[in-house]
């Protein structure tokens, strides 16, 4: 089995940093650390409010969205180099990106899609995984994605598939509560059965986000409040093992800053192990 060869930092509670709420991100109160999309960032000439909040020691951790380790090319070499240059700028302790299929035959999906859970699959996305890691300057996590379809190949369960992953290559996992509830909806596959079969101890740190329910589908849509069965994902992954870090995502809709603080308050709570009602 490969294991990590280094131990990463606990982060706390933290907010996906966007554009559009840059000086709020500044102001919350209580905030450990952020996330910034790798591929809305120029190394070169990085946000101020990125500057103000790493000149006061918030960890700042750069998440990709389209490095497709989940296809069956190679990753591509300015792909992965933008995503290690980002690292380097903002003094990174981790990288982390999606184990999704986003691209083939030159044709983007536009999308992160679900990979085929097969064999064959586990053994080339395994390789893409060793040569990311290899070309990056800091340990990678890799995060589970919300699905509204399975492949009728699927020889395991994405907990199966990400722990064999794991022990193929020692990478990260980044795991999001709320893509977990969005598969118990649209696929009726079970959160708690799923954390069981994860290497918890490779967990880097947790992604929780807002959605809403239409025409019996759940949308991911990181514009909606975080819900109940969310937080209670959250919890379950809590009675298991203490996350590193956790972090709350926002992509569109933002709400006040009273709000966005109210959402990390319910997550520190479920942190600290007091019932929610939400």
């Amino acid at each position: 089995m490969t294991t990590p060869a280094t131990t990463l930092p606990r982060l706390g509670v933290g907010l996906g940093w966007r554009t559009e709420i840059d000086t709020v991100v500044e102001r919350l109160p209580g905030l450990d650390w952020v996330e910034v999309v790798a591929e809305n960032l120029c190394a070169g000439h990085l946000p101020e409010s990125l500057r103000l909040l790493r000149e006061r020691g918030v960890t700042v951790v750069p998440h990709g969205v389209s490095l497709g380790l989940g296809g069956a090319g190679l990753p591509e070499p300015a792909r992965l180099a933008r995503l290690a240059e980002a690292a380097r700028a903002l003094g990174s302790p981790l990288v982390t990106e999606h184990l999704a299929f986003v691209r083939a035959g030159g044709l983007e999906a536009g999308h992160l899609l679900p990979v085929p859970r097969s064999r064959d699959s586990l053994r080339v996305i395994a390789e893409n995984v060793r040569i990311a890691q290899d070309q990056l300057p800091v340990p990678l996590a890799l995060e589970n994605i919300a699905a509204q379809l399975a492949w009728p190949e699927d020889e395991l369960t994405e907990g199966q598939f990400l722990a064999e992953l794991v022990e193929r290559t020692g990478v990260r996992l980044l795991i999001d509560v709320a893509n977990l509830h969005t598969n118990r909806v649209n696929l009726g596959v079970d959160p708690a059965a799923e954390l069981d079969r994860l290497p918890l101890e490779a967990i880097a740190y947790v992604h929780v986000a807002g959605g809403r329910l239409v025409d019996g589908i759940w949308h991911d849509t990181h514009a909606h409040p975080v819900t109940g069965p969310v937080l209670e994902v959250l919890a379950e992954l809590c009675s298991r093992v203490s996350p590193p870090g956790v972090l709350l995502e926002r992509d569109g809709n933002f709400p006040s800053p009273a709000e966005l603080g109210g959402e990390l308050d319910a997550i520190r709570r479920v942190l600290e192990g007091v019932p929610q009602h939400v």
